[in-house]
């Protein structure tokens, strides 16, 4: 008697389900093999549909790209947003909340943040795009900060300084190099004096 197979029917998934399927399926390459190896036809294999699929989605690898760090953006703007809304308004609350929620961001994402991060300098419209959402977290946190500082605001080089130090310092508890806990003592400490400098 010969064995019969019973396979279930392709489920047909909606497109924002679809969109979400590939978006994860795209972290787990840039996790597990790289941001280099994230490309619409490695995307298309790893998630088992054809390549249109894919294109119908994201035109484009920095289209991709720029998909994954705009989710990343939103999740940390909320975890962010959320965590002042509970904290104390005095500067050091405030300066761990920005340490803590940058730090914990690229951690929860894991060490391809960074990877897109690179990826997105590879060329002046990615590079352009992540400008101006770091111009937004810029801005947040120049908003955050401003009423402890005695001039009323804190100045650009500043928080150029701070979103320098929040990258490398988050780059390198991803990779265990230094622990999280030190990623954001380190981070709060510089922020705090980034504003008292402006005092």
């Amino acid at each position: 008697m010969e064995e019969q197979t019973t396979r279930r029917p392709r489920q047909r998934l909606t497109r924002e389900a679809r969109h979400r399927q590939l978006l994860d399926v795209a972290w787990k390459i840039a996790r597990d093999e790289g941001t280099d190896a994230l490309t619409l036809g490695r995307l298309a294999e790893g998630a088992g549909v054809a390549k249109p699929v894919v294109y119908d989605h994201f035109a484009t690898r920095p289209d991709l790209l720029i998909a994954l760090y705009q989710e990343f953006d939103a999740r940390q703007t909320a975890v962010m947003d959320a965590a002042l809304e509970k904290g104390e308004a005095d500067l050091t609350d405030r300066a761990r909340v920005i340490a803590s929620s940058y730090v914990d961001c690229v951690l929860q994402q894991g060490r391809e943040i960074p990877g897109v991060i690179a990826a997105l300098a590879g060329s002046p419209e990615l590079e352009k795009i992540k400008r101006d959402y770091q111009a937004v977290f810029m801005e947040k946190c120049r908003a955050v900060l401003a009423p402890f500082a005695k001039a009323g605001t804190i100045r650009s080089a500043g928080l150029w300084s701070m979103l320098g130090a929040a990258e490398a310092l988050s780059h390198a508890a991803a990779t265990g190099e230094i622990t999280p806990s030190q990623a954001k003592e380190e981070l709060l400490a510089t922020i705090v004096s980034m504003a008292e400098r402006n005092k």
